[in-house]
């Protein structure tokens, strides 16, 4: 394949990367908070930022953080590190443009995307959108070079 090929599929392994990096702060954080009171850190943060508490959209944000217990705050860590390891491994093996990778990365990358139209039904907006559209780019991308690239012998 062209070099340019190469780039792209490097392009979409830091994609990838960059995926996982957000994911390993989610878990950090979801840790970080396992045993402390939510509400108040919240709180905090949003003093810290100059949000308005009053208004609706945070007030419902402080109320989903008021919500959560520690068995949820340990699961979505865990839920986010099992993610990261399959981004991660997604990533480096792109990266280093492995066949492997991109048959991996189809399957996964597939497999998430009824996820991510359910979210998308639920709660729509511009970014969900975005990483659909940036998902089934990717998908459809690596399923053409996949068809159209010849194995070395």
């Amino acid at each position: 394949m062209k070099s340019s090929d190469n780039r792209l599929v490097r392009l979409i392994a830091l994609f990838k990367l960059l995926k996982a990096a957000l994911l390993i702060a989610v878990g950090m954080s979801a840790l970080h908070l396992l045993h402390k009171d939510i509400a108040s850190v919240v709180g905090h943060w949003v003093a810290v930022l100059g949000l308005d508490p009053g208004n609706r959209y945070v007030a419902r944000a402080l109320q989903k953080f008021a919500d959560l217990t520690p068995t949820k705050i340990k699961s979505l860590g865990v839920v986010s590190f099992i993610y990261t390891g399959l981004f991660l491994t997604e990533g480096i093996g792109l990266w280093l443009l492995k066949r492997w990778a991109e048959w991996f990365s189809v399957i996964l990358t597939t497999s998430l995307i009824p996820v991510e139209i359910y979210e998308i039904h639920r709660h729509p907006s511009a970014l969900k959108c975005l990483v659909l559209i940036l998902n089934v780019a990717v998908v459809g991308y690596l399923l053409y070079r996949i068809r159209n690239e010849r194995p070395s012998m």
